[in-house]
């Protein structure tokens, strides 16, 4: 069996407005599924707070929330230094 990207599972639960208020937003932004959309949602709000720098080149493919996850370098930057 092959090595899952994401190995952890996050379960929420939310209110029927809070999943619509999600929904919306996923379709609006074209994202392919909730987790893309739950993901993206929180690299948003960890920038916002200034967790985390804003990168250029990343593609849509790439709905981490942190830079360098899952690329196997265990770098958190994107570096392998």
């Amino acid at each position: 069996m092959a090595e899952l990207e994401r190995p952890e599972r996050l379960q929420i639960m939310l209110n029927a407005d809070e999943l619509a208020a999600l929904e919306n937003w996923r379709f609006e932004k074209r994202m392919p599924s909730r987790s893309a959309a739950v993901r993206e949602l929180l690299r948003r709000g960890l920038a916002s707070d200034g967790f985390l720098t804003a990168e250029q080149g990343v593609k849509s493919q790439d709905f981490g929330i942190l830079p360098g996850a899952g690329n196997g370098d265990g770098a958190a930057d994107g570096s392998s230094d």
